[in-house]
């Protein structure tokens, strides 16, 4: 009966463990047969050199007794003269009685006997290893009776708090010798008394003392005692002309750099079958921009799933920088009350109470980038135990100028989403070209450095490395139920609006109003009767009233408010000009609401060109058609499709598509190719490690450049945030910032 593919695969194993272990003890045969034959040539050698030594000693001998017998011919006194002979002759006499007494010893059969036995090489070498472990350990007897290993201590090993017991245990003499040394080594008292010493005598300690009585800070690892040891190593390193660049980096802060090349470091491993969001914004609430608002929904909506858990990071501001960014007078005194009113506002609006954690990191408010930055490093404020998922909203502006951790390094995946078109910002700047394309380089090298997957919400952004487009945000669940009731407002014969047009926006040239000025005013005696309400505050809210003033235009400049409020809703016609825009969340909003908008043919606006009510002009004589098209007919109501792709919902769903995170959430790892070619699949596995290996090497080399406090204010950096200042550490109840530091968090 044949065998089956069990049996043989069996047999198959059994034959190679036999060949295995046969070829094991060969090896090792042949090993001891090459020893031995050593030892005999060894052997032979000493024999042969002993017989020389012996041949040279009977030619020495011999010459000896020439000597002597030359020297007793020599003196022949004279008759009579009843002198003795010289003192030297005594001497050679004397000499020749010790010389041979000397021999006969040497010549013994005994003495060549003895010397054989202690050149002879031995057959076995014995350690006493009861004596290594006993000045390890020590055995006790516990209350029972019973025998039990102990652990010496670091300090009894050293001989401090030493009893005389202690001190027969570990007398053996080789670690008597080790202590010794040691000892002799600090005798220097200033290297005894260094920093580095002490580290180092921690880390030994780490090793000694058991893990449950250490409850101080975990000492240092070997990459920090290098650090520590090229810090200290300064004066050293200036006398022989090498760089300090490297050390100054490596004691700029309290966090050293995690990263490599190649190597990944332990990451989190679910324990209780959930994921881990942790979602890190660049603003919000009450500031009322779209990197405060949308991440907040997309928390909330991630965390209504009982399988995840989620944690919002948000920045917070010292008083004077609130003061700069919040509407007066909302301001807070501590981070719990600014976290009292963002979850009143969630909730007020998505009509349920979401169950995720909002944690804020030190942030300041930048004027000249009219933005908010971390500082410090960021992503220390995610516990390592939480640190799965990562969720940058603006990777590149959190990552500019980041110097800590690499987010890859921490997290199992990293996904970047990208909310604004920065580059359309710079242009508009003094020496814009050339900034832009800086910036533009910047953004791809921290991207690669730091993320795994990046989601771009319109083609309008960069083109990023590791980027996909799609649109990843919704509108408020609170805009969904405006455009609701306008339509049973509609059915039941009311006038539903009964205004105009308006646009909402963050009063800013770059928001579009540049754009909606300039074409106002070449069309001005186009637009007879038509009147826009503008409602918005900014840092150029001036400067655009007074251009609309000065070219007589029909504008009626408002105060900023929420889109949802009241006074919004009677309007029929949403007017947005701007082409700096990313995504515009107000346009989504006001279609929302079931209005008319007319926007720019612009790639951030390809969202809703399949909307009905969405009208898109291409020229400025285009844009007064659709606008008085809009503002003589009535808006259509939203399908149940346009409705839904409104949704956060529908949002949440694309966001885990795009990313890649159904997948992993479904522990599916094939994230790459399906391709079963193995040429193919080798290919892309030796690009994937070339590709990380240059990721990691941008990595290294953007922390190094962030930790150079020159090079940080040169590229616009503000002063003083490569770590958090006193203010934010009292505030947000840190733990003190080490000039010198040489412990991780």
């Amino acid at each position: 009966m044949p065998c089956s593919k069990l049996d043989w695969l069996e047999s198959e194993s059994a034959m190679v463990g036999h060949a295995n272990s046969s070829d094991a003890f060969s090896f090792i045969s042949k090993g001891w047969r090459e020893v031995r034959d050593s030892a005999d040539a060894d052997l032979r050698l000493i024999k042969a050199r002993a017989n020389s030594f012996k041949n040279l000693a009977t030619s020495f001998d011999r010459e000896i007794e020439n000597f002597f017998n030359s020297a007793t011919t020599f003196y022949v006194p004279a008759i009579g003269s009843g002198s003795s002979p010289p003192a030297e002759i005594e001497f050679v006499k004397n000499l020749q009685l010790k010389i041979s007494a000397d021999r006969r010893v040497y010549a013994s059969p005994s003495f060549s006997k003895k010397m054989l036995e202690k050149l002879k090489p031995r057959t076995r070498i014995r350690i006493n290893l009861s004596s290594i472990k006993n000045a390890i350990v020590s055995e006790v007897e516990d209350g029972n009776g019973l025998k039990k290993w102990n652990r010496v201590r670091f300090g009894e090993f050293w001989g401090e708090n030493e009893s005389e017991e202690g001190k027969d245990v570990r007398a053996w003499e080789p670690i008597q010798a080790l202590k010794t040394r040691l000892r002799e080594f600090e005798m220097f008292e200033g290297f005894k008394n260094s920093d580095f010493v002490k580290k180092v005598k921690s880390s030994l300690r780490s090793i000694c003392k058991d893990p449950e009585d250490s409850k101080e800070v975990l000492p240092l690892d070997v990459s920090e005692l290098i650090a520590c040891l090229v810090r200290k190593s300064g004066p050293f390193l200036d006398q022989i002309g090498i760089s300090r660049g490297i050390a100054s980096v490596l004691q700029s802060t309290g966090y050293c750099y995690d990263g490599g090349f190649w190597t990944d470091h332990t990451k989190h491993v679910p324990s209780d079958g959930k994921r881990h969001f942790a979602i890190v914004t660049t603003a919000s609430l009450p500031w009322m921009t779209g990197t405060a608002v949308n991440p907040l929904f997309r928390a909330a909506y991630l965390a209504q799933s009982a399988k995840h858990n989620v944690t919002l990071l948000v920045p917070w501001l010292s008083m004077s920088d609130q003061k700069l960014v919040y509407l007066s007078p909302l301001t807070f005194s501590s981070p719990e009350e600014q976290e009292v009113y963002i979850r009143k506002w969630l909730e007020e609006r998505i009509g349920f109470k979401p169950d995720f954690k909002i944690s804020f990191y030190p942030g300041k408010f930048s004027k000249k980038r009219r933005s908010i930055l971390p500082a410090g490093d960021t992503s220390q404020f995610v516990p390592s135990k939480d640190a799965d998922i990562a969720i940058l909203e603006e990777p590149e502006h959190l990552n500019w100028y980041h110097h800590g951790r690499r987010w890859t390094d921490k997290f199992n995946l990293v996904v970047g989403v990208v909310h604004t078109n920065y580059l359309e910002y710079i242009k508009r700047e003094k020496n814009g070209a050339v900034q832009a394309f800086l910036v533009k380089h910047i953004n791809n090298w921290v991207i690669r450095a730091h993320c795994h997957k990046v989601l771009r919400l319109s083609a309008a952004t960069q083109d990023l490395p590791k980027s996909v487009i799609c649109n990843v945000h919704g509108v408020n669940p609170k805009f969904l139920k405006i455009g609701d009731k306008v339509e049973e407002d509609r059915k039941l014969g009311n006038l539903a609006f009964s205004k105009g047009a308006y646009f909402l926006g963050k009063m800013v040239w770059a928001k579009g109003f540049r754009e909606l000025i300039d074409l106002l005013a070449k069309h001005k005696h186009d637009l007879d009767g038509f009147n826009l309400d503008v409602f918005g505050n900014g840092e150029d809210a001036d400067e655009v009233q007074s251009a609309a003033k000065k070219l007589e235009l029909n504008v009626n400049f408002l105060s900023g408010r929420d889109h949802a409020h009241d006074s919004s809703h009677g309007y029929k016609v949403f007017i947005n000009p701007s082409v700096s825009d990313v995504l515009c969340t107000a346009t989504a909003e006001a279609l929302a609401m079931g209005k008319f908008v007319v926007c720019a043919d612009h790639p951030s606006n390809d969202f809703f060109r399949s909307f009905r009510n969405c009208s898109i002009y291409k020229s400025s004589d285009d844009f007064i058609a659709k606008v008085k098209e809009a503002l003589e007919n009535e808006p259509l109501p939203l399908t149940p499709e346009e409705r839904y792709n409104l949704s956060w919902e529908a949002a949440t769903e694309r966001f885990l598509e795009y990313s890649d995170l159904n997948k992993v959430l479904n522990n599916d790892r094939e994230l790459e190719s399906n391709d079963t070619d193995g040429k193919t699949i080798s290919k892309s596995i030796l690009t994937s490690s070339l590709t990380k290996a240059v990721d990691g090497g941008l990595a290294f080399a953007h922390y190094c450049i962030t930790g150079n406090e020159f090079l940080r204010l040169c590229t616009g950096a503000i002063p003083g945030t490569r770590n958090y200042d006193e203010e934010h550490r009292k505030e947000l109840h840190l733990s003190p910032q080490v000039e010198n530091p040489i412990h991780t968090c």
